[in-house]
């Protein structure tokens, strides 16, 4: 079996031409042995000397050693046809897939090239600015950190996928060929089968394992065996389906209480980074298989849930451990599981903990080592299953949108999991005096509104009116309780979701002047009237990542309102004012974020400059975001998306960026002004530019970018005080 990941050089040398003979060659193989087997063309065949062999009145020793003879050399050649057809079949899937595979990192290659990023023969992409461009010319797109992990995630799914075309093939063809005297009539009848059929030996082969007991004692080169395989079959159905109903329910639970926490504890050293890898691969197998409705896996998912209050303990002898809520959550946190699956699991989950006697601390004070690393800390199975969520966007805005029942009283989950009340859920604290579980909380809330996994650089759809209304209720919970976002685990999440709907926030702050918005709309207006809006964005702000995703989508969408008026300038009588009131919003961002930052280094102390600069560059794929919604009418299509967003990007951190040790004595008020300042340029220059590239001359369109810079002066001012009082 293929272990090593195929390298953008090897992928790029392949000589597909040499495999296409190969084709042609089996291809003209099939057609002679199928000949041979059962005739055609006149020619004499297997199936001829068999029906004349059956015929013949034999006699003595001949009535069986001479029949049974020709008998089996008859279907040996309809064997050895169909196992060539089978490698027929393997090799034509290998050219077609690795045709694509080439073409898509040739394609890739070009693409990244355009934007000065280059991929190494190892597969690791680089910046590289073109050779005899000057460093500092402004000019010359310097790829971010963002662009550049963008970059290598899509070479390395590319070869990715070419290593497992490679390791199925091989194996495929080696299963053929290993027997040397004999044929055999059940190979594969396509790369797909072949992998189908591999995982279900691979399936088959860990049953029978882990069966023997004692996995706690597997060897390391076994545990990294059964992690290699889980890797490379985490996506194939015949293995995960099989592996969890080979299993069971409880006997999937039980495997990795055994394999996660044996007697003496968790697992320390190299040992425990290799089963955080086998808790990784295991959730992505077990989520792949929760898609599947045969009668075995509707079984396996409906036992699971069953199970969930069954205890699995560590010494059997002694009737204390885990439950099965508490297994079954620790596999949740990768992997995309079944949406009924969720609901269902999640409605018996929370039912469970509503009607213990005791809040969730007591219901889920085990805490025996189900994730690695090991934290020693209480095993939350409702913050395992929110990162469930937070990788399936539908099942996650369903169950917000639901309620559980429970002792007979009915409660939406909305306010029992994230709403502050009577009846809200005490979720467990660690030692810092976080809730254990916000963050995942946080991860969930994110795609269930933004309608992607939260960790994913996948595009996303347009917002949902169920989205966009989870979205408003997260501003009013909060906003209103700004409290609750100190120090929250939350904000990161937060800051996302808002950059996500920059423009509905923008669109709430601007009143009268409707700000278009992709898909549904937030309809957040009534919160920046009650101060509700400014709250949130102000607390959520003090957090370094969820400041520079806000500053950067808000510098993007500004910059967007700008250019849309240039375009449509025909249409207003007073130009220059329609112009003021569109970077007027942003402005006001601005300053929310400023007073936040500020209080969150002078005032909190819960955060570094270095820190919110770091961010400004670590989440500018917020830029491109906005961008990406496709909802400008000014031309920015193809090649020129990409000046477009570095532009913006530049800005954010020219204009955003402290350098704390030419700043050490400047104190609080100062820095303030300085973000003043600097909002008013970034203003100014976007205004400039687009009124030069509309075909403005120079001083009326230094005129108007004055005007905006002076109308962004106060709106940032706006924002900062009512931050600052609110």
């Amino acid at each position: 079996m293929a272990t090593d990941t195929m390298t953008a050089q090897e992928l790029t040398d392949l000589r597909l031409g040499t495999l296409n003979t190969a084709v042609s060659d089996w291809k003209t193989m099939v057609g002679r042995l199928e000949r041979l087997a059962t005739g055609g063309d006149g020619d004499v065949s297997a199936t001829d000397l068999e029906k004349k062999a059956n015929a013949a009145n034999w006699k003595g020793v001949n009535a069986t050693v001479s029949r049974e003879f020709v008998t089996k050399t008859a279907a040996q050649f309809a064997d050895a046809a169909a196992e060539a057809k089978s490698v027929l079949a393997v090799l034509r899937d290998a050219h077609t897939a690795f045709t694509q595979h080439k073409e898509d990192l040739r394609t890739a290659t070009d693409d990244l090239a355009k934007s000065n990023i280059y991929v190494h023969g190892n597969g690791k992409v680089a910046a590289s600015v073109p050779s005899g461009a000057a460093a500092g010319n402004a000019e010359v797109h310097k790829p971010t950190d963002g662009e550049l992990d963008a970059a290598q995630s899509r070479i390395t799914k590319i070869l990715w996928e070419a290593s497992e075309t490679d390791r199925i093939a091989a194996r495929a063809l080696r299963q053929l060929a290993k027997n040397k005297y004999d044929f055999t009539d059940q190979g594969p009848d396509s790369l797909k089968d072949a992998d189908r059929d591999q995982g279900q030996a691979d399936a088959q082969y860990w049953q029978k394992e882990v069966a023997k007991g004692n996995v706690d004692e597997w060897s390391e080169e076994k545990l990294a065996r059964f992690n290699e395989t889980l890797e490379n079959q985490r996506d194939n159905p015949g293995f995960t389906e099989a592996f969890a109903t080979g299993l069971g329910a409880d006997g999937t639970l039980q495997f990795w209480r055994d394999l996660a926490a044996p007697p003496g504890g968790a697992v320390e050293g190299d040992r425990a980074k290799m089963m955080g890898h086998v808790q990784d691969n295991l959730s992505m197998a077990l989520a792949n298989a929760s898609h599947s409705d045969s009668p075995e896996m509707t079984a396996w998912k409906k036992d699971v849930i069953a199970s969930g209050t069954k205890i699995f303990p560590v010494d059997p002898a002694m009737p204390m451990g885990p439950n099965g809520f508490q297994v079954m959550s620790s596999l949740m946190g990768k992997g995309k599981f079944d949406n009924n699956f969720l609901h269902d699991y999640g409605d018996a989950m929370l039912k469970y903990e509503r009607e213990y006697p005791g809040d969730p601390g007591v219901a889920w004070r085990d805490t025996t080592a189900l994730s690695y690393p090991p934290t020693g800390e209480p095993n939350d199975p409702v913050a395992g299953f929110m990162e469930g969520l937070g990788h399936n966007p539908a099942a996650s805005l369903e169950f917000f949108n639901d309620s559980t029942t429970a002792d007979g009283k009915t409660l939406d989950n909305w306010d029992y999991l994230v709403a502050k009340g009577d009846d809200a859920r005490e979720w467990p604290l660690g030692e810092d005096g976080k809730a254990l579980g916000h963050d995942a909380l946080g991860h969930a809330l994110e795609s269930a509104t933004i309608g992607v996994p939260y960790d994913s650089d996948a595009t996303p759809p347009k917002h949902s009116a169920g989205g966009a209304e989870l979205f408003n209720r997260v501003v009013g919970e909060f906003g209103k309780n700004p409290d609750r976002l100190d120090g929250s685990p939350m904000s990161d999440s937060f800051g996302h979701i808002s950059a996500e709907y920059m423009r509905d926030i923008q669109d709430g702050i601007n009143g009268q002047s409707d700000i278009k918005t992709f898909g549904a709309n937030a309809e957040l207006a009534q919160y920046h009237e009650d101060g509700t809006l400014t709250n949130f964005l102000g607390g959520v702000g003090k957090d370094p990542e969820a400041y520079g995703s806000i500053l950067n989508a808000q510098q993007a969408v500004s910059t967007e309102l700008i250019n849309e008026a240039y375009h449509d300038k025909a249409k207003y009588d007073q130009f220059g004012l329609e112009v003021t009131n569109r970077v007027a919003p942003g402005s006001e961002i601005a300053g929310i974020m400023a007073e936040a930052r500020a209080q969150s280094v002078y005032d909190d102390q819960i955060a570094k400059d270095e820190e919110f600069n770091k961010s400004l560059t670590t989440t500018d794929k917020w830029a491109g975001r906005a961008i990406d919604m496709g909802l400008s009418r000014f031309p920015v299509a193809g090649e020129l998306v990409s000046p477009v967003i570095e532009e913006i990007r530049g800005a954010v951190v020219e204009n955003y960026t402290r350098d704390s040790s030419d700043a050490a004595g400047q104190d609080k008020r100062d820095f303030i002004a300085m973000q003043r300042a600097q909002t008013a340029d970034a203003a100014y220059d976007a205004t400039y530019t687009a009124a030069t590239q509309a075909g403005v001359d120079d001083r009326n369109a230094t005129s108007q970018a004055t005007g905006v810079m002076e109308k962004a002066k106060d709106s940032y001012g706006q924002g900062q005080q009512a931050a600052a009082t609110g």
